[in-house]
């Protein structure tokens, strides 16, 4: 199938593969009327899309509406999906219909549906099956012929896993899935998106010469991971755009002042949790504290039996302090315990007098929690200055007081 029209037509830069076919199954599912969720990173254009489906399905000539799931309060989401009738809640001064209603013969796209609440995710699944919804404060059911397209850049797997979101809405939304591939597998597209975002950011600002890039600059800027995509892109194209105004070509060096370092998207390997996910921006540094204060609590109990070994006794036997002692120690996932053994001391009659057992928690859930009460109790249960000590959002420290449940 020959994608290069709807390229245009949308103003879609590159010729990945990837990319390609993420076009072609959009236009090839956009007549049916079949749910479809797109996955992808943020930034990586996810919603061109849902137009694509949209312009070329039966649906084209009734009204589209998009609406960021992640952007709405959790206590007004329903009201803007559903409706809401007068006197329904405090400020409902009138009757107001929803995305839904007003979608009515068209299509709706829900973009970071991951976030929805789950009492939401109820009430999306009976439209998605049903077709009816109710209005907050009504009791009355409506119907609605609405097509949805839902995107998000959760890893939805993780979601299902922790409970966050429901099985059943999932496979229902993602009848035909679209994945968008992020930029950094596109290499070979991030020249063609470099120059022309310059083009535009110069045409628009009217700049008479657009930047460009030396040989360096242009490995350098393949090179790079782009975190944030094509959206990190366009940014930071028009940055150069505006403020390099001595010299319109530029090098590696002077390249690299506006990429900022991108971390390793993984936590340490001394976890050692099978089900590690990657973690991203302020949740992912507070699980390296978590990290780092285990690390801490395993170096003083290492401490601690080392100064034993001067005659004191461990496990029924004297530690000779005329060797050195060389210990290892395998944590054991979640909660169990950590075997302290010599070097050297493997053998059977060894095995039993040569090591000790020392119990001791490894579950960074628990580490997370202990972590959160103990912030909480110290700022008197003030979120904001809590999340600002534990070096997360708030909203992230609002999520994880409910996914653990503390008071």
């Amino acid at each position: 199938m020959n994608v290069q029209p709807i390229k245009q037509r949308y103003g879609i830069i590159g010729n990945s593969p990837e990319l390609d076919r993420a076009i072609e199954i959009a236009s090839v599912v956009a007549p049916t009327d079949l749910s479809v969720l797109i996955i992808g990173e943020s930034g990586t254009g996810k919603e061109v899309m849902p137009q694509i489906i949209h312009q070329g399905s039966q649906r084209k000539h009734g009204p589209y509406n998009a609406l960021n799931c992640g952007a709405i309060p959790e206590g007004t989401i329903d009201s803007e999906l559903f409706g809401h009738e007068k006197g329904s809640f405090t400020g409902a001064h009138e009757a107001r219909k929803g995305y839904f209603e007003v979608s009515d013969g068209g299509t709706l796209f829900l973009d970071e549906v991951g976030e929805l609440p789950l009492t939401t995710q109820v009430r999306l699944l009976r439209v998605l099956e049903t077709g009816e919804f109710i209005r907050v404060g009504s009791s009355k059911a409506q119907k609605t012929n609405v097509r949805v397209v839902a995107a998000t850049n959760v890893d939805m797997r993780l979601a299902l896993k922790k409970g966050t979101f429901r099985e059943d809405l999932y496979y229902r939304l993602n009848a035909i899935p679209i994945i968008v591939p992020p930029l950094r597998e596109r290499p070979g597209d991030i020249h063609l998106l470099f120059r022309k975002f310059a083009v535009d950011s110069a045409d628009r600002y009217r700049i008479k010469d657009p930047i460009t890039l030396t040989d360096d600059a242009q490995r350098l800027l393949t090179s790079y991971r782009w975190p944030g995509n094509v959206r990190q892109l366009r940014n930071i194209v028009e940055q150069m755009n505006v403020i390099e105004k001595d010299s319109r070509l530029i090098d590696a060096p002077k390249l690299r002042r506006y990429l900022p370092e991108v971390d390793a998207p993984l936590l340490p390997a001394v976890v050692g949790r099978p089900d590690a996910e990657p973690m991203m921006g302020q949740e992912r540094e507070f699980m390296l504290a978590i990290v780092r204060r285990l690390q801490d609590e395993m170096t003083v109990l290492k401490n601690q039996l080392q100064a034993l070994a001067g005659g004191q006794p461990i496990a029924g036997r004297i530690l000779e302090p005329q060797q050195p002692e060389v210990y290892f120690h395998q944590p054991v996932a979640e909660r169990g315990t950590v075997t302290i053994q010599r070097a050297g001391e493997g053998s059977a009659e060894h095995q039993d007098v040569a090591h000790t057992e020392v119990e001791e928690t490894l579950s960074l859930e628990e580490k997370e929690k202990e972590l959160i009460r103990k912030a909480l109790v110290k700022h008197r249960n003030r979120r904001k200055s809590a999340a600002h000590e534990l070096g997360i959002s708030e909203r992230t420290l609002y999520r994880k007081i409910k996914e653990y449940d503390i008071s």
